[in-house]
């Protein structure tokens, strides 16, 4: 930025109040009245950039110019932090189509899907050389998973939703996509997208990917499981049909708490197409789970997700011991999840007792029933009846702070605060009689975690309130109907600006349509 002059108009001249002229001498400043360009600065879309300061100092004598280069910090969320492909920053001549290569641009971009980037961000000649294949890889989240020769392809659509075979699949990053390809029956045993060995020939560096099972799709939707994976079953024509087509694969990926991938798995759907049909949609999933722990879906990376379920667990028998770690699991519950009393349509709490449903993060819920007393039932019985029906057969002691917290990493689950009230409700005059839990409030307070940019969810309390009632004996004869409720509350109590300081801003922006060109 010292050498940029925009004021600087005449050749081998000084322009008169150009301060960032090369021309202009001391004599010259001397003479000037202002700086007409006061500020010099680059690309003003970087976080960070030199800025070249230009004053005159008017009490001198003679008066002098005075020259700054400082380091100015742009206030814009959204700026460049750093500019790692220099060509970005103009603009570059198309390469016109010609007699000589146009076949050569055509298979470049005459697909449905390609890529923008040359060839040499391909080509590090100081990167070393790819790993052997008997070598393990430690990955981070998002890394692309490696193969021996190239990336694990996860197809997805791009453009539009025909299927590119170019979108790599990152670790620890479930996706679950759907396309369309092109298809055809004298062609299908040709196309490598429809055969099984498109998705497995390559191992994951020392990990060979292995077929976990094979279900056959019939033309009219029946799906069938093979009894035995082995047998590699590759497309074929059979009269008019195309046989043993990929319709759908599902990997899943085994790694350890170090970032190594010690197992793959894959799993087909395979089906049949007729000389009509011209495109088929494929469907493609990728799953990870840590070795040696219980595979249980995820809320949320890592904040939790508004609608899906509160995962929540408890201490196994023996813990703090060594050995021992959080069992994120419940024994009502194969998913893991808080849950509360379901409501059902004939509101009868004792017809009712085992049906439960997951609290959804974010979601305040309220249901209950309705219980028919007698003066032959007794308290005891009741009360646990009560107390089942509420919480459930094992109430979990833990929950996930994080929508994707792990089951051995304690400090990311919250313990469950559970307290008791009572109310007074008298039904006759009675001398006996005892107390019987009515209502469980569950409050869940979440805060916002992490940048203002992209906020994630964090539960950071939990309480479990069950209120009982004074329930008096009955005369003989009598009966009463008593409700039965349970609800959630979740409170956001993420803190405000401290005092003193200015509040975040609301960010109302659009981005200009060029501000990422050339890029997406």
């Amino acid at each position: 930025v010292a050498k940029l002059c925009v004021c600087d108009l005449l050749v081998a001249q000084c322009d008169v109040n150009c301060c960032c002229d090369p021309d202009c001498s001391a004599d010259d400043f001397s003479l000037f009245t202002t700086c007409s360009v006061a500020v010099v600065t680059g690309d003003s879309r970087l976080c960070s950039q030199k800025a070249a300061i230009y004053s005159l100092d008017v009490k001198a004598n003679p008066p002098e110019r005075i020259f700054r280069l400082i380091d100015q910090v742009n206030p814009s969320v959204f700026c460049i932090h750093a500019t790692n492909y220099k060509q970005a920053l103009s603009f570059s001549s198309p390469e016109m189509p010609t007699s000589e290569n146009f076949d050569q641009l055509l298979k470049r971009f005459g697909s449905a899907a390609f890529s923008a980037e040359p060839d040499s961000w391909n080509m590090n000649t100081d990167a070393p050389n790819p790993p052997d294949a008997n070598e393990t890889y430690r990955y981070e989240y998002g890394v692309p998973v490696q193969t021996v020769d190239a990336l694990l392809r996860l197809p997805s659509p791009v453009v539009s939703s025909w299927c590119s075979d170019a979108n790599p699949a990152g670790f620890l990053v479930n996706q679950a996509t759907k396309c369309t390809r092109s298809v055809s029956l004298e062609k299908c045993d040709k196309i490598q997208a429809l055969s099984m060995l498109f998705y497995i020939n390559s191992s994951i560096l020392a990990v060979n990917i292995t077929v976990q099972s094979i279900v056959v799709q019939s033309p009219n939707g029946m799906r069938t499981l093979l009894n035995s994976s082995d047998v590699l079953r590759l497309p074929m024509i059979l009269d008019e049909l195309c046989i043993n087509i990929v319709l759908g694969v599902s990997y899943h990926i085994t790694y350890t708490d170090a970032g190594e991938i010690i197992e793959a798995a894959a799993s087909f759907v395979l089906g049949a197409i007729n000389k009509e049909a011209l495109s088929i949609q494929q469907s493609f999933e990728i799953s990870f789970t840590q070795v040696n722990t219980v595979p249980v879906p995820l809320s949320g990376n890592p904040g939790y997700v508004v609608g899906l379920p509160v995962r929540a667990g408890f201490l196994p028998q023996g813990y703090p011991f060594p050995g021992e770690s959080l069992l994120a699991a419940l024994t009502t519950n194969k998913y893991s999840q808080l849950t509360i009393l379901q409501s059902t349509s004939n509101q009868d709490c004792l017809a009712v007792q085992g049906s439960r449903t997951p609290i959804l993060f974010g979601y305040n819920m309220i249901s209950g029933c309705k219980l028919r007393i007698t003066a032959a039932t007794k308290c005891q019985p009741l009360t646990q009846t009560l107390l089942d029906l509420l919480k459930g057969q094992s109430f979990p002691e833990y929950v996930a702070s994080f929508g994707n917290s792990q089951a051995q990493d304690v400090l990311d689950w919250v313990p469950i605060t559970h307290l008791h009230t009572s109310e007074q409700r008298i039904y006759n005059t009675f001398q006996s009689s005892c107390q019987i839990p009515v209502s469980l409030e569950i409050e869940v307070k979440w805060t916002k975690y992490g940048s203002l940019v992209n906020p994630q969810a964090r539960i950071v309390n939990v309480t479990a309130t069950i209120t009982s009632s004074t329930l008096k004996e009955l005369p003989s004869g009598r009966e009463r109907i008593i409700p039965i409720t349970s609800s959630v509350v979740f409170t956001d109590i993420s803190s405000p600006a401290e005092p003193g300081y200015k509040a975040w801003p609301t960010i109302n922006a659009k981005l200009p349509f060029d501000f990422f060109f050339p890029f997406v």
